[in-house]
């Protein structure tokens, strides 16, 4: 979750809005977060099919596209929005910026993120692990998160920082969740004193800091499909990873992310038929490799690579009214203990 200032982006973003309103009415704008991804072929087929043309407006993190969308509630820029997960969803019915009801949809139990989003996805925020760098430390695998403490796990994680990374912001929830506010902190304290490294966001983390990528930490938070990504994307066919989750009790954090309307932005019928299409099972089989989410829609075939992405059978999903009401106030507290 990004909740960085945006004084300085106000003027701008006010630039932008009023630039949107001369739009076409043929236009869906629609707003999205940073790792938003579908072929362009599926993205076509829908504006042939429905006479409209697609305007895919990246607003950055999840946390800091609410905040966008919060900014320019007064004149809208967009129409519908897709990313507003679990972690947001609070904070985005308290400040109005959505429609507060969509027509049912069929939503599983445990992916429902209530009237005004329907579920697209879902995805862990787990610890990876670069088997290479384990196997080199001669250190067996830490079997709890207390055992991060101790002095043999010492430079061992990086996690990127809960205020300005949504995948920080959900593991930190994830700790809070299981152990209770008081206990959580105190490990967040004792990890600070046993090497924890913290960065700006999951690309810093996983990409300069975490082993696998030549970095110096073994152990990295990022996601359990992380793994299945890595034999995708490898240059060498690999039949397995060399990367893979850990999956420790309060160290896992299931997110939901949904689809839904901001409210005055237009274009509603049309709106409707892109929620649809998110949920559609071309869609729903293509976000698997495309932004490394699980198909929230349960007859949805799985990809061969995500064989690699084993679900965790364990979880947390703190109430959407607890994170809402007490978030700020977790990531402040964080602030002081882990970095002041």
């Amino acid at each position: 979750m990004n909740r960085r200032l945006f004084t300085l982006a106000a003027t701008a973003l006010a630039a932008f809005s009023l630039s949107t309103q001369a739009r076409a009415a043929d236009e869906l704008r629609v707003m999205v977060h940073s790792s938003f991804s579908l072929p362009k072929p599926l993205l076509a087929q829908f504006e042939a099919q429905n006479g409209i043309r697609l305007a895919i407006i990246k607003g950055g993190d999840a946390g800091e596209m609410l905040n966008k969308l919060i900014l320019t509630r007064a004149q809208p820029i967009a129409d519908v929005v897709f990313g507003i997960d679990n972690t947001l969803v609070g904070k985005a019915l308290a400040t109005g910026v959505l429609e507060p009801a969509l027509p049912q949809t069929a939503d599983a139990p445990d992916a429902n993120l209530g009237a005004a989003l329907a579920a697209v996805d879902y995805g862990f925020v787990t610890l990876n692990y670069d088997k290479a760098a384990v196997a080199k430390s001669g250190i067996s695998l830490p079997k709890t998160l207390q055992d991060l403490t101790l002095p043999a796990y010492k430079n061992w994680l990086v996690t990127p920082n809960p205020a300005t990374s949504s995948t920080g912001y959900a593991f930190m929830l994830a700790t809070i969740s299981a152990m209770g506010e008081e206990p959580a902190f105190a490990w967040w304290a004792q990890m600070r004193g046993n090497g924890l490294k913290v960065v700006k966001g999951w690309s810093e983390a996983y990409y300069t800091d975490f082993a696998r990528n030549k970095g110096a930490y073994p152990l990295v938070v990022s996601y359990a499909t992380s793994p299945a990504a890595e034999v995708f994307y490898s240059k060498e066919k690999t039949p397995e990873s060399p990367t893979a989750s850990l999956n420790l009790k309060g160290g896992v954090f299931r997110q939901v992310e949904g689809v839904g309307l901001v409210k005055g932005g237009g274009q509603r019928a049309m709106a409707l038929k892109f929620v649809d299409f998110l949920r559609s099972a071309p869609v729903q089989e293509a976000l698997q490799t495309a932004m490394w989410m699980y198909p929230v829609q349960a007859k949805t075939p799985l990809a061969e690579v995500m064989r690699h992405a084993a679900e965790p059978t364990e979880f947390e999903a703190p109430a959407t009214q607890v994170v809402a009401g007490k978030g700020a106030q977790w990531v402040a507290r964080w602030t002081k203990v882990v970095l002041k």
